[in-house]
């Protein structure tokens, strides 16, 4: 499933960086995640950076966007084929 950035999220600026699909951007009052660009770093990471690097953990996974682990591949691979990131 795509992540979500609650509203406890302090705009400590650490997570926007740490995202390789671009999927965080600053929104109105808080940062947000794309979830049509979130694979929770699947194809890149064993685990989300966002979430390792969170110092107040307000990235949990998005309820109402569930996922497999092979929809976050596939979504990986579309990205990819779209252009959206140089694989490393």
């Amino acid at each position: 499933m795509a992540l979500i950035i609650t509203d406890e999220c302090i705009n400590c600026d650490v997570c926007e960086p740490e995202c390789p699909n671009k999927a965080i951007t600053m929104g109105k009052d808080i940062y947000e995640i794309n979830p049509d660009l979130c694979t929770e770093c699947v194809g890149h990471y064993d685990e989300p950076q966002c979430q390792i690097v969170c110092p107040v953990q307000c990235i949990p996974n998005d309820p109402n966007r569930v996922e497999t682990r092979e929809q976050l591949h596939q979504k990986y691979a579309s990205l990819v084929g779209q252009g959206h990131f140089k694989k490393d």
